[in-house]
C-alpha cells in the first residue's frame, strides 16, 4: 500500500524539537566552508569589546548546557551595569512576555507570563536565563514566530527573495543536512521560508524593544543569528548590532565575517543525533 504523504507543516512540528539540537534550528552552516577562530580574553571581557550595541545575538547550540551559563552570565553582566534593554527568546513565542511581572516572581508565574514548551524547551535549561532577567527588572519577550503562523508563512513565496542566492543556497544545505536528507527535496524551500519567518519575527521584537544607550540580547540557535543568514538580514542599516556564537567542541566554526566572536565550550558527549531522528520518523512515514 501506498505510504501517505505528510504535509510540510506536519513534518516541521513532528521533528522540531529534535530537529532544534541537531543543527541550531537547522539553519546552522553546513561544515566545510568555515574559518577557525584563536584562543580568546575570559567572556565578561568579550562582552564588554562589543559594545556598545542597540542589539548583542548570542547563539547556541541548544543542547549545550554551557551556552545558557553564558546567556545567564550575559543577563547579570548586562543587567548589572544598567545596560540591558530586554532579553528576546527564541525560545517563547512573540506576544508572550514577562513586562506585568515583579522581581520577585516565581518561575510558574515566569513560564505562564511566557506560555513556555517545557517539551520543547526545558525550563531546566533555560529557567535560570529568565529568572535572572525578570529579578532584575528586565522583561523577557517572546520572539519566535507563533506556531499557529506557521503553515502561512511556508506558503509565502515572498520569502524566496529575502536572501541573495547563494545565501539561500546554504540555508537549504543546511535544511537537507539538519534533518539528515529525511525529508523530501519539495519541502526544502517551504522549511526555509519558516527559518526566514522566524527570523523577521525575532528582528521585528528586538526592534521594538531597543531603548537608547542600552542593549537587546536576543538568544537563538546558532543558525538564527548569522549576520549574513538570519536575523541580522532583517535590520535596518542604521542599527548597530553584534553577533556571539557558541559552540560545543568540534561543531562547524562561523562563516567568515558572519559573527563578531566565536566562544568555544568543551565538547558534548558523542551522539548519533541522525540515528535518533531516523528511529522516530520511521514509525509515521511507515504506517500503512
Amino acid at each position: 500500500m501506498q505510504r501517505p504523504t505528510r504535509s510540510p507543516l506536519r513534518t516541521w512540528l513532528a521533528l522540531g524539537g529534535t530537529l532544534m539540537a541537531l543543527a541550531g534550528c537547522a539553519g546552522a552552516p553546513p561544515p566545510g566552508t568555515l574559518a577557525a577562530t584563536q584562543p580568546a580574553p575570559p567572556w565578561p571581557d568579550r562582552l564588554q569589546a562589543l559594545l556598545p550595541a542597540d542589539v548583542l545575538l548570542l547563539g547556541e547550540q541548544h543542547d549545550a548546557p554551557d551556552h545558557q551559563r553564558l546567556q545567564r552570565e550575559a543577563v547579570l553582566w548586562l543587567a548589572a551595569r544598567g545596560q540591558l534593554a530586554a532579553v528576546v527568546l527564541e525560545m517563547a513565542e512573540s506576544g508572550h512576555h514577562t513586562r506585568a511581572l515583579a522581581r520577585d516572581a516565581t518561575e510558574a508565574q515566569a513560564q505562564a507570563a511566557l506560555q513556555w514548551n517545557d517539551a520543547a524547551w526545558p525550563w531546566k535549561a533555560y529557567g535560570p536565563v529568565v529568572m535572572a532577567a525578570v529579578a532584575a527588572g528586565v522583561p523577557v519577550l517572546g520572539g519566535n514566530l507563533p506556531r499557529a503562523q506557521m503553515r502561512a508563512a511556508m506558503g509565502e513565496t515572498a520569502w524566496d527573495q529575502h536572501l541573495p542566492a547563494p545565501a539561500l543556497a546554504l540555508q537549504h544545505q543546511a535544511l537537507r543536512d539538519g534533518h539528515c536528507g529525511l525529508l523530501p527535496e519539495s519541502q526544502i524551500p517551504p522549511m526555509a521560508r519558516i527559518q526566514i519567518a522566524r527570523d523577521a519575527r525575532m528582528a521585528q521584537t528586538a526592534q521594538e524593544a531597543l531603548r537608547p544607550g542600552q542593549t537587546v540580547l536576543l538568544v537563538a540557535g546558532g543558525g538564527h543569528v548569522l549576520r549574513g543568514l538570519g536575523v541580522p538580514t532583517h535590520w535596518p542599516a542604521n542599527l548597530v548590532s553584534k553577533v556571539a556564537l557558541a559552540q560545543a567542541g568540534q561543531a562547524p566554526k562561523a562563516i567568515k565575517n558572519d559573527a563578531d566572536t566565536v566562544i568555544n565550550t568543551p565538547a558534548l558527549p558523542p551522539r548519533d543525533a541522525c540515528a535518533e531522528l531516523r528511529a522516530k520518523w520511521r514509525p509515521a512515514s511507515s504506517a500503512p
